[in-house]
């Protein structure tokens, strides 16, 4: 008979408060961006505005020139890792948390071995690599330079092959706020000075435990504790969707009697810090706006400690995310920003809210418009913002 979670019970209000506290979402922080940046281990970058937006809704006093002159000193990259999807992290991460996705990065390729049927891997990535350390090159750049040794294979394999085999970062000006840049890449370990290794373990007890375990063990080790302080507690299932890693359960039963365990009400386990915060479920939760892809909302197997479920699926058309709000910690609506107005679309009967609930929520937009386009003159308004998404 497997064994039933044992621990207290975490319904999903104090799930959302504990998750959103760690998000940095349930008061504004004092931190600099780089130490933001690091403590979320690093924020979604599909698109280049997304990460501002993100540490917008986060830190107090933020401006976008603190981040983007941490890009332009090469502090923080962009980089595709976790979830096979770009992600703006320290440079510190880049190299370490690429090694630690690299198997699911590997496994991409089983989907392109016809187009790279008789293409030698390890050739392909030490080319891939003089090349883009020659000189940054476009996908398309470096998908014509391939070709060129390899003329019967799939040219679009053969450009995913180095994206995979290598950990490429994009360079500035791509990033860089208020600028334009197409995406060139070269690698990680030229663009930052040095090599891509395994993440040390965070502390002398960590490094302890993990004495007898590989290198890789105890970078995954580190990797569960540092999910768990920003995004716990969390379930092995959370972790893994978080990551797109699959096997972490040795991970979390390595690290078992460091943890603390409950149980979310449909009896899954959870696991946390010791010392992790875990807020009052009442605490007040202010309104938040979210750029799309945030990582709230993408970095749990169960997304209802933010996603109520009368509105699952409501902050997607298609395969595109809508900017989000939350309300009272959970989403409740989507927003645009137009030439001229941030517009609101509130979930519900008629897009209801209360009179001060409307005000609080135009106060914040008012802020999020003075952080990110000070200068600018926007209206705000409530409307349907998924109708006039182009």
């Amino acid at each position: 008979m497997t064994k039933q979670p044992s621990g207290p019970v975490l319904g999903t209000r104090a799930l959302n408060r504990a998750t959103l506290d760690r998000q940095l979402l349930l008061r504004r922080s004092p931190r600099s961006a780089k130490d933001a940046v690091a403590h979320l281990v690093g924020l979604q970058a599909q698109n280049v505005k997304p990460p501002y937006y993100a540490l917008a809704a986060r830190l107090d006093g933020f401006a976008p020139e603190q981040l983007s002159g941490l890009m332009a000193d090469r502090e923080v990259v962009r980089i595709v890792t976790l979830r096979s999807t770009i992600h703006t992290h320290t440079a510190a991460d880049a190299l370490t948390l690429r090694p630690l996705v690299q198997p699911a990065r590997t496994r991409e390729l089983t989907a392109f071995r016809k187009g790279l049927a008789g293409v030698d891997l390890d050739r392909l990535a030490a080319l891939a690599r003089d090349l883009v350390e020659a000189e940054p090159r476009t996908m398309a750049g470096l998908r014509e330079a391939l070709r060129a040794e390899w003329p019967d294979a799939d040219p679009h394999s053969l450009a995913v092959a180095a994206r995979c085999t290598l950990p490429l970062v994009q360079v500035t000006p791509r990033g860089l706020w208020g600028r334009s840049g197409q995406v060139a890449l070269t690698t990680a370990e030229h663009w930052l000075g040095r090599p891509v290794e395994p993440a040390p373990t965070p502390d002398a007890a960590a490094a302890t435990d993990a004495a007898a375990a590989t290198d890789a063990d105890a970078a995954t080790d580190t990797a569960v504790l540092r999910y768990l302080a920003a995004f716990g507690p969390a379930s092995v299932r959370d972790m893994q969707t978080w990551a797109g890693l699959t096997r972490l359960r040795a991970a979390f039963e390595r690290l078992r009697p460091r943890l603390l365990t409950f149980r979310d009400e449909t009896g899954a386990e959870l696991f946390d810090l010791p010392d992790a915060p875990r807020p009052d479920p009442g605490t007040p939760a202010p309104p938040r706006f979210l750029p799309e892809f945030d990582n709230l909302l993408l970095s749990h197997a169960d997304r209802t400690r933010v996603v109520p479920a009368e509105h699952r699926g409501r902050a997607w058309q298609g395969n595109q995310a809508h900017r989000t709000l939350l309300v009272d910690g959970f989403l409740a609506g989507v927003w645009k920003l137009t030439e001229d107005a941030l517009v609101i679309e509130i979930f519900g009967a008629a897009g209801a809210g209360s009179a001060a609930e409307r005000a609080a929520i135009v106060e914040e937009g008012e802020r999020m418009l003075a952080a990110l386009h000070p200068g600018e003159r926007y209206d705000i308004r409530f409307g349907d913002v998924v109708a006039q998404a182009g």
